[in-house]
């Protein structure tokens, strides 16, 4: 059987009702002293909070519904990883569902976690443009994370792609560079035009011009990145700096410039976005913007816990910008080149460089 709030009453003298308001949270003063005296008992017992019980009295679960498009996506575990984070400091649980981008599944994930129910839901790459009707009848508090469609709507966290694309291209000009290249996503992508918007501003204004023939689309992937920069290379004024809307696509570029004879950064700096994994383990590796996916999944998911507390209204988009992160294949100095992991990836490097090949 387990610690209960008898056992803490008995292990700090003090009665039953002081106890449970401690324990509870309850907004019932109690002196500092006692409070903590309380806590540490709890703490040295291992005492866990009935939540069933907790959830007759408040009349809530102590649960919240995670629906993901694609759990497998490179961007959806970092993000559910900050989430739960946020969610375990307040002793709440996440049910996660996987709809695989189907509309039907998801009307059917949404009706069976109301039903059990939970305290509010978290669409996390939420890819259809309107809230599910069910939504409406709920009564529950929801929020998208990394929507990956257009049109902004309340209670939705973002990354600051426009603002983050114009930092990049202040990077390259602060290295001296005026003839930047672009590789953009597709063009029916929302994030690829902020992307593209926030790049065009940067440009604008430093006085740069914006070259039709200095700008390419790829597909998000490698090979795209590779065709759309020997594009770029084969224009009569070759960019001397290429920014690719993904990190796919930047080592596409990478490979391109390479395979053309020069060098990456000393022909043709490179700059990505996203901050993938593989970014800090090639050669040179890739500076990146890094796409902000855990402070997404945590920020998503304390102001919906503010929401079931009641504490806050509905919030306009938030919009969370991610990290530069300065490494070899823009050019920059060692000096200014971003620290992290040098090590561990220095290890990585010659674990594969080293490793068997598979039988």
């Amino acid at each position: 059987m387990g610690v209960t709030m008898q056992d803490v009453a008995r292990a700090t003298g003090l009665s039953l009702p002081t106890v449970s308001r401690v324990l509870s949270g309850s907004n019932y003063p109690i002196a500092a002293d006692t409070r903590q005296r309380v806590q540490a008992a709890a703490e040295s017992l291992g005492y866990r909070p009935n939540l069933a019980a907790r959830g007759l009295r408040t009349k809530r679960t102590s649960t919240v519904g995670i629906i993901v498009d694609d759990i497998m996506s490179a961007f959806v575990p970092p993000i559910v990883r900050g989430i739960q984070d946020r969610l375990a400091a307040a002793d709440y649980s996440g049910l996660i569902v996987n709809v695989d981008w189907n509309p039907d599944l998801e009307r059917t994930a949404i009706a069976d976690l109301l039903s059990r129910p939970v305290d509010g839901l978290l669409f996390v790459e939420y890819s259809h443009r309107a809230p599910d009707e069910l939504l409406g009848n709920a009564e529950k508090p929801c929020f998208f994370v990394h929507r990956l469609f257009g049109t902004p709507i309340r209670n939705s966290v973002v990354p600051d792609d426009f603002r983050c694309s114009e930092r990049v291209v202040d990077h390259l000009v602060s290295l001296g560079h005026r003839r930047i290249g672009l590789i953009s996503g597709p063009a029916n992508w929302h994030s690829a035009r902020t992307r593209n918007e926030g790049f065009f501003s940067a440009s604008n204004r430093h006085g740069l011009a914006i070259d039709p023939a200095r700008i390419a689309y790829g597909d998000w992937e490698t090979k795209s990145g590779y065709d759309a920069a020997l594009h770029l290379l084969n224009t009569a004024a070759p960019p001397t700096a290429i920014f690719a809307a993904n990190d796919l696509m930047a080592l596409g570029a990478i490979y391109a410039v390479q395979d053309a004879g020069l060098s990456v950064p000393n022909d043709v700096a490179i700059v990505g976005y996203d901050n993938r994994d593989f970014a800090a383990i090639v050669r040179p590796a890739i500076t990146t913007m890094s796409m902000p996916v855990y402070e997404m999944g945590r920020v998503a998911a304390d102001l919906l816990l503010a929401q079931i507390d009641e504490r806050s209204p509905a919030v306009d988009e938030v919009r969370i910008q991610g990290e530069l992160m300065i490494r070899e294949s823009c050019g920059a100095p060692p000096t200014a080149r971003c620290t992290e992991r040098t090590e561990s990836v220095t290890t990585l490097r010659r674990l594969l460089l080293n490793r068997e090949p598979d039988n």
